[in-house]
């Protein structure tokens, strides 16, 4: 029903769904109109309000499942790997999209979202696919450990662990690749940056791009947007509120470049980058401004603002084609950066 209903003709939609809402000089896309209309009548606004950790957990995975792509778009090669980590083996899952020539696949190392808290590798493995279909490069997801059972900075260990094995520092590379990235969604665009400032500070071979989709940039302070769209398009304030509480225990510094890369002193340095940014989205603002701070550092730096999208548009290429077609871009920014 949400396939059928994301597809109609615009002007069918608006009749049927109201007309999208503009807030801040934007205009909701039809088909993410269409969306959030059936799922305003089928569960509250928010992940978390109401409900548990495992609760959230649980409803994620489920709404994950029923925007997936089906049948699950084919692979070469889809294989469970597992990664040395600082607190045990870290689960992993390997995509490859077609058989390795002589010339091996880059690889993009990529980190889920669900602000630190939910998803996982089933969450994510509708998107994963997409983009290793769409831009030729292997994909490594990172089952990373989740707060508040590990909160901070376990995400970020275990990150950063899962790049250094990736890329075989000091030794050889395991999976025989010539070039890096990092990538995520969200929380998960979040860890991807932060590893990116761990491998210059570290020595560590830097990433050959960061794919960065709405990320998570400011913790310590209320950038406009979390205001602005903080209700009615899928991702709350509050939702935001709880994932923060969770994984930052009490006392932590939240201005902490590894929580809030948006403050570190120096960005000099980072791999070239593309950000890709969803209008009604409480992330907006930091998304951009990130972008901002980079391009300002000397850090080469693609933007992608969608106007009319909402976060976890990375979730719902299989219903919506605007997100197909925000997600394609960000398959052909990979492309460029890694050919």
């Amino acid at each position: 029903m949400l396939k059928a209903a994301c597809n109609l003709p615009p002007r069918v939609q608006r009749r049927l769904f109201g007309p999208p809402p503009q807030v801040d000089g934007q205009t909701l896309a039809p088909d993410i109109q269409a969306l959030l209309w059936i799922a305003a009548r089928a569960r509250s606004d928010s992940f978390t309000e109401g409900v548990g950790v495992e609760e959230a957990r649980a409803h994620r995975l489920l709404e994950a499942r029923i925007v997936a792509e089906r049948p699950p778009l084919p692979m070469a090669l889809v294989e469970e790997v597992e990664i040395p980590g600082p607190a045990g083996p870290i689960a992993a899952r390997l995509y490859m999209p077609r058989e390795q020539s002589d010339a091996p696949l880059p690889l993009v190392v990529y980190f889920h979202g669900g602000g630190w808290v939910i998803g996982d590798l089933e969450t994510h493995d509708s998107p994963c696919r997409f983009l290793a279909a769409n831009s030729g490069a292997q994909v490594l997801a990172v089952d990373y450990r989740l707060a508040p059972e590990h909160p901070f900075p376990a995400a970020v260990e275990d990150a950063f662990a899962a790049y250094v094995w990736a890329t075989g520092y000091p030794d050889d590379p395991p999976l025989a690749v010539d070039w890096v990235a990092v990538g995520g969604d969200s929380a998960g665009a979040n860890l991807a940056a932060v590893v990116c400032l761990l491998a210059r500070d570290k020595g560590a071979p830097p990433p050959a791009m960061q794919l960065l989709i709405y990320p998570v940039t400011e913790c310590s302070e209320e950038l406009p947007s979390r205001r602005t769209f903080g209700d009615g398009f899928l991702l709350t304030r509050p939702d935001m509120d709880f994932f923060e509480d969770n994984y930052l225990p009490p006392g932590t510094d939240r201005s902490d470049p590894r929580v809030s890369v948006l403050q570190a002193e120096d960005l000099g340095g980072l791999p070239p980058a593309y950000l890709a940014v969803a209008g009604f989205d409480p992330l907006r603002d930091e998304g951009v401004a990130y972008a901002e701070r980079l391009r300002e550092a000397g850090v080469p730096v693609s933007l992608n603002l969608h106007p009319g999208l909402v976060h976890t548009f990375a979730n719902l290429t299989a219903i919506c084609p605007s997100a197909r077609q925000a997600m394609l871009e960000a398959c052909g920014a990979l492309r460029m950066g890694l050919a």
